[in-house]
């Protein structure tokens, strides 16, 4: 299996570090297109209205089937079933992944070892449903605040910033800095005898959340009186006696297994706000176009799966052409956190260095992601895409049908967004820039040939939302195999923690402790101090 492994990959390295039959570079694009009037066609698909158009990169048919031996060769399709069946594919820790179980129907029968996932799924998905029902029925509550970080807040407040819309039932809001301006900016839009908040921890012990949620709770006790807090409150957490200790009731508490990791739990009971605030009905159908994707990532050939496809053209921007970052450029203000959401499910998930059989990594694993909502990166970051020095892949997501009424709006935006594309793989020539510009053409060079991938969707709601987002999560699940990573443990996130831990004492007790730090970190504590 590793000589296949190892062979695979020294084809596509060959693939990419030699000239084309035609003469062209393996990194070039324009060349694809003079050649084959039907590029395009034969490099987009979809699945049931999404669209992913990989023409634009310079994966030709020779890369492609290179790229989809090196996914046979490390078993990409057993895997995948393996992980669908509740093996414990995160090797590190001994458990199942199954952020699929969690929008699946409640027969599809999910296990993880001997607990059946899908009863356990659909038990807090029926909690959080009448939950959800009775709290609007009642009528007291206009906000909820969800307090949470990293996992717990990243994926319900993108989603939320997508969908909610004025007619939704509640408002929804999300505290996740520790710093507490983030509290002072959003408690002056509260009304605290109007809002509900959650409290986002598994352990209920993570210390920015559990800060944050003292200061609330305090809030709430100050304008509300003690005993009218619990009302206000529930928890989404593993941990009954501290959040009995906090104050709520057993039945205002939603679980989640550790089978879902933080930044693939935005369908678990970390998706309450998103039900709260936009209206169970949404809910369910962000979940079923989630489960949608999933159905699709787990039937389809290889050649032919979105998330797969995905994954290949990753590998082959950040190893075989040497691409260490990839933009996300959604074309539609909704989904303007997108892009930090993003952040987390594939930096976390891919940012290591040690595969799964303890070696180093070989190659390049997780690229830098970052983005911004178009048209706003065109007058930001995008000169170095298509000016710098190295090539920045791009993920150029457009929405074909807005939701309001301001066709000429859209029009330019889906014009800038097509254009974009268009113009980091054609470029502009020096003789194009001189004509326009003599003696300065030097200056106004496009390069060309750099790489973006457009994803289409028909419109933006629930459903489609659920399908983009797990299609990133599946292409995720691909890439952790191709590299042969662990890509659903986070330890990275650990030491900083560990350490916040053992100098937080010594700034309540106003001094560094001699000789405990490194002479740059006592210094600052000195500074920061004084």
């Amino acid at each position: 299996m590793t000589n296949g492994i190892e062979a695979a990959w020294a084809a596509i390295m060959a693939l990419a570090g030699a000239p084309r039959p035609d003469g062209s570079a393996a990194s070039s694009i324009r060349p694809l297109f003079a050649a084959d009037s039907q590029r395009f066609g034969r490099f987009s698909h979809g699945a049931e209205g999404l669209l992913v158009d990989l023409s634009k990169t310079a994966i030709d048919d020779r890369a492609l089937a290179a790229l989809l031996d090196l996914a046979r060769a490390v078993d990409l399709e057993g895997r995948r079933a393996a992980m669908a069946a509740g093996a414990a594919v995160n090797e590190t820790e001994g458990r199942a992944v199954l952020h699929m179980a969690l929008r699946a129907p409640r027969d599809a029968g999910y296990r993880a070892g001997a607990e059946d996932a899908s009863a356990e799924v659909h038990a807090t998905l029926d909690r959080m449903r009448d939950f959800v029902a009775a709290v609007h029925a009642e009528g007291r509550f206009t906000d909820v605040l969800n307090i949470g970080i990293g996992g717990s807040d990243l994926g319900p407040a993108m989603a939320a910033r997508a969908l909610w819309t004025p007619a939704a039932p509640m408002r929804a809001h999300y505290l996740a800095n520790v710093d507490a301006h983030a509290w002072e900016e959003i408690r002056p839009r509260l009304d605290p005898a109007r809002t509900l908040v959650l409290v986002a921890s598994k352990t209920f012990t993570t210390q920015e959340t559990m800060t944050n949620a003292r200061l609330v709770r305090a809030w709430l006790a100050e304008h509300l009186g003690e005993a009218k807090v619990g009302a206000h409150l529930a928890a989404l957490s593993t941990n009954l006696p501290a959040t009995a200790a906090f104050g709520i009731a057993p039945d205002r508490v939603f679980p989640f297994r550790d089978w879902v990791g933080g930044r693939f739990s935005l369908w678990s009971a970390i998706g309450l706000s998103l039900a709260l605030a936009l209206g169970w009905d949404a809910f369910a159908r962000l979940l079923a176009g989630a489960h949608a994707m999933d159905r699709h990532f787990l039937a389809t050939p290889l050649a032919r799966n979105l998330p797969v496809l995905m994954a290949l053209a990753e590998i082959w921007h950040v190893d075989a052409l040497g691409y260490p970052t990839r933009a996300v450029l959604p074309y539609d203000e909704r989904l303007a956190r997108l892009p930090a959401h993003l952040q987390q499910v594939e930096m976390e998930s891919l940012g290591k260095r040690v595969t799964l059989a303890g070696t180093p990594a070989a190659r390049q694993t997780g690229p830098v992601v970052f983005g911004e909502p178009g048209t706003n990166a065109q007058h930001s970051f995008m000169q170095l895409l298509h000016q710098g020095t190295t090539p920045v892949p791009c993920d150029i997501i457009l929405v074909k049908q807005p939701d309001h009424a301001h066709a000429d709006s859209h029009r330019k935006l889906l014009a800038n967004g097509l254009a974009q594309a268009e113009a980091l793989m054609r470029g502009k020539s020096l003789a194009e820039a001189e004509a326009e510009t003599p003696g300065l053409g030097v200056h106004r060079v496009f390069p060309g040939d750099r790489p973006s991938t457009t994803i289409v969707l028909p419109r933006l709601d629930a459903y489609t939302l659920g399908q983009l987002v797990a299609l990133y999560e599946a292409k995720v699940f691909c890439l952790g195999a191709l590299w042969g990573v662990n890509a659903f443990d986070q330890w990275g996130v650990e030491l900083g923690k560990q350490l916040a831990g053992a100098i937080l004492p010594e700034l309540e007790a106003g001094a560094p402790t001699p000789g405990a730090h490194d002479a740059s970190t006592e210094g600052l504590m000195r500074v920061v101090l004084g």
